[in-house]
């Protein structure tokens, strides 16, 4: 038992199945007692990664690694669970953990307010159960690297991606396809990377008939739009896979598989490619995103 102290001062009891009591009957009092224990790390907590942790922390996961070099800003208030004006300027890390304590106060949060590197891999790793992705759709130098690390080590790891109004999920297995066989990102320049990256989450490409501003998106300058509709259904996703591997049922679909689920369209749909990157389907989808990248291009060139 812990203790929580509240804003206006007063010192409440906390316990820990009285707080998550309502997730009996989906969960057994055997499994909830397994997620009190179980260490999930997640890499970025701003966008997806802060609404990963707090969902997790709700469903009575005890242990968190969480890491993010970042401040937060103005523009992370669209769709960052941790973005609000008293928050401004502080470290997201720091302030998710902060959250995740607040909702359970005996959880226990490693918090590393830097970058994960391949230097710092192995610590950022050292203990999780499952890995939960949160980086920012363009660091794409460091995704190689991290899931052949989570794969060494016989860690699964998840993707959950926001695109539109819609949430795209990978997840990579022990033993399963690697996250390059998926991918194929070695050797490719940052925008074809960038393209894979995009094509892989979600081959369906649910979203692609709303875009309503494409001068919104550029790959080159690293910059597309963002909801925090898009995030918190990232946010079930990812939360109920981690769920899922951590307590060893369920339904899984890891890589060549992905899931979209897309709200605007009230669309679901779950695709295999078998081969990954080199699936004849999936270089078709690369070439026709590659074409509508250059009439994008020209569009708001002109």
């Amino acid at each position: 038992m812990g203790t929580a102290q509240r804003r206006d001062g007063l010192a409440s009891a906390f316990d820990y199945a009285a707080a998550f009591s309502r997730n009996i009957g989906w969960l057994t009092r055997e499994e909830q007692a397994r997620l009190r224990t179980a260490r999930v790390a997640i890499a970025g907590t701003g966008g997806v990664g802060g609404s990963h942790a707090l969902t997790l922390a709700r469903l009575g996961v005890g242990r968190f690694t969480l890491a993010d070099p970042d401040r937060f800003e103005l523009a992370n208030m669209n769709r960052q669970a941790g973005a609000r004006m008293d928050t401004l300027g502080r470290p997201k890390a720091g302030v998710i953990a902060e959250m995740v304590r607040a909702i359970n106060p005996e959880a226990e949060v490693r918090v590393l307010e830097e970058a994960v590197t391949e230097r710092n891999l192995d610590a950022f790793l050292e203990g999780a159960d499952v890995y939960l992705d949160g980086l920012d759709f363009f660091v794409l130098d460091l995704r190689p690297p991290l899931f052949e690390a989570c794969r060494r080590r016989g860690i699964p790891a998840v993707i959950a991606g926001p695109l539109g109004l819609s949430a795209a999920m990978v997840t990579f297995v022990p033993g399963g396809m690697s996250f390059e066989a998926y991918f194929g990102f070695e050797g490719r320049p940052p925008v074809e990377r960038a393209l894979r990256f995009l094509i892989g989450l979600a081959p369906a490409m649910l979203h692609r008939t709303y875009l309503v501003d494409p001068s919104a998106v550029d790959l080159e300058a690293q910059r597309g739009p963002s909801t925090g509709i898009a995030v918190e259904l990232c946010a079930g996703l990812a939360a109920a896979q981690a769920m899922k591997l951590l307590l060893g049922r369920g339904p899984i679909l890891p890589a060549p598989w992905s899931v979209q689920v897309d709200a605007y369209r009230l669309r679901l749909r779950r695709t295999w490619r078998p081969g990954g990157h080199r699936n004849p389907l999936q270089r078709a989808a690369l070439a026709y995103a590659r074409r509508r990248l250059a009439r994008m291009r020209q569009s708001t060139a002109g």
